[in-house]
């Protein structure tokens, strides 16, 4: 069954009293603030580099486009950090300047992994945190203007993949799901690289993050990160804690978790999201799932089973497929804003067409009107290949198909059988980079850890685990979002982390908003 990215962060724009110490103080019987890290020497051409900010027309696609007042730059760092003499990469940033006076920058990242950040230069308008602070996004290595970028499929392979049928797990269906598999990760290599394939993970990102801050002119990080971007933010935390000013880390990961349990975490997520989905849709007499609470299920069912064997039928002529259906239901339980849309696409689909659907998948995807696609979904796959551990037992990967189908009925074809497929990343062609953990980070200043009750995507528990981690101020958000920070979901959340970043005040203990 498919993974689903851990998280959209901000939806891809869609939808989205303790006074810290600084370094040299320490708090009250805690761990003495850690000292800035020094610069390595040889990398000291990277950290002294200015960035010469310009026009922002040709960093995104017509639709994708930034603020008018946005400027961008490009810096350089080097691709593999062992060899800075070699090859180097350019690193695409966005900046919008702070409307007073401003504490310093704060770096922005949106999550996926693999989602452009420009644009995230836009959270927080209308806040303090805009007058206070110059917003900075990037793309991250391998990532949208970034480049080299990562690439595997063409537009048009892309859509094949789609719109392919799904495979069912009986020997033939596993062997051909592995061949596709080991094509796919072929295609990366041929047109990616071995060097940057081998180095675009949250290793590399980390210290590339530490050369913007200096690059920025600032002593100390300002950091708000979302989704797999509170994956960054703690990595950078453990690797340079005496270079954190402030920290905001929403819709956490919890690093300490393999990718096995993380997965059925997240399936679970989002079966409580299909259920709340499914408890207000019902109330309506026009609901697609009909009114019985109890049948929700099989009703969605019998929507979706059909396009194993025929797509529905769509406006584009490529059709809805099954894999687009449930990527485009799946996108929609991101947030109860998105409810609504869900309701009109299943009804849709009742009548036997897939519009909606479609162009759900799509945003999910990165395709664009055009038919061409960012490099989201591939960037995702090759960030997660080196980031995570490879699940190489079989019968470690048919246990966690089984467990999926159990944690998310709403996902369950019917076609278990106990064995599945290994999944991409078993054969990738790099070794991996990191490992789980639980982080450590002695003389880390306070952080904060937003983590939301209702999240489908990176559920609450992954929030409580790091802010443990880190023994950061947690803030717990009740809802069904996937984040929330400057999301206007929750102004008590966002006074809250206002007050922290410009004034390094801690939120209340125990804040629930």
């Amino acid at each position: 069954m498919a993974a689903v990215r851990s998280g959209c962060g901000v939806l891809a724009g869609v939808l989205a009293v303790v006074v810290v110490c600084v370094a040299g103080c320490a708090d009250d019987g805690g761990d003495p603030a850690a000292a800035p890290a020094p610069v390595p020497a040889e990398l000291s051409r990277f950290y002294n580099q200015a960035p010469e900010w310009g026009s922002c027309a040709g960093y995104t696609e017509p639709g994708e486009g930034l603020p008018p007042a946005a400027q961008c730059a490009r810096i350089e760092v080097p691709v593999d950090y062992a060899d800075p003499g070699g090859p180097t990469a350019q690193l695409a940033l966005s900046r919008l300047r702070a409307t007073g006076a401003p504490i310093g920058s704060l770096l922005l990242n949106p999550g996926g992994p693999g989602m452009s950040g420009l644009s995230t230069v836009s959270i927080g308008g209308g806040t303090p945190v805009a007058e206070r602070f110059d917003r900075v996004g990037f793309d991250p290595r391998g990532v949208g203007a970034s480049t080299p970028a990562v690439a595997c499929l063409t537009p048009p392979e892309a859509d094949a993949e789609r719109a392919e049928n799904p495979e069912p797990n009986t020997p033939e269906g596993i062997a051909a799901d592995e061949t596709e598999n080991r094509e796919y990760a072929d295609r990366c290599m041929e047109r990616t690289g071995p060097d940057l394939l081998a180095h675009i993970g949250t290793r590399e990102v980390v210290q590339d993050m530490d050369i913007i801050r200096a690059v920025l002119g600032d002593p100390k990080l300002n950091y708000l990160g979302y989704s797999y971007g509170t994956r960054l933010g703690a990595a950078y935390a453990e690797r340079f804690p005496g270079n954190v000013r402030a920290m905001v880390l929403d819709g956490a990961i919890d690093p300490a978790q393999d990718p096995v349990d993380e997965s059925l975490r997240q399936a679970a997520g989002f079966q409580q999201a299909f259920d709340a989905y499914a408890a207000d849709c019902v109330r309506a007499p026009d609901c697609p799932l009909g009114t019985d609470p109890a049948q929700v299920i099989p009703r969605f069912r019998a929507l979706v089973d059909p396009l194993w064997d025929k797509p529905a039928a769509t406006t584009d002529p490529r059709g809805l497929s099954y894999d687009d259906a449930i990527t485009g239901v799946q996108q929609t339980l991101y947030g109860a804003d998105f409810w609504p849309v869900l309701t009109v696409g299943l009804t849709e689909l009742a009548q036997g067409r897939g519009d909606t659907l479609l162009q759900l998948a799509d945003l999910y995807n990165g395709r664009r009107d055009d038919g061409s696609y960012s490099n989201l979904t591939d960037s995702f796959n090759a960030i997660r290949c080196v980031d995570d551990p490879r699940v190489t037992d079989r019968a470690v990967a048919g246990r966690q198909d089984a467990e999926y189908r159990a944690a998310a009925p709403f996902l369950d074809d019917g076609r278990g059988t106990g064995a599945a497929p290994l999944e991409l990343c078993a054969g990738w062609p790099v070794p991996n980079t990191s490992q789980p953990h639980e982080i450590s980070a002695p003389g880390l200043p306070e952080t904060v850890v937003v983590s939301t009750t209702g999240d489908p995507a990176t559920p609450y528990q992954a929030g409580v685990d790091l802010a443990g981690q880190l023994d950061a101020a947690l803030i717990t958000h009740e809802g069904d979002s996937h984040t929330v920070v400057f999301n206007g979901g929750a102004a008590c959340v966002d006074d809250a982390v206002v007050s922290y970043l410009v004034d390094l005040k801690s939120p209340p203990e125990g804040l629930r908003c």
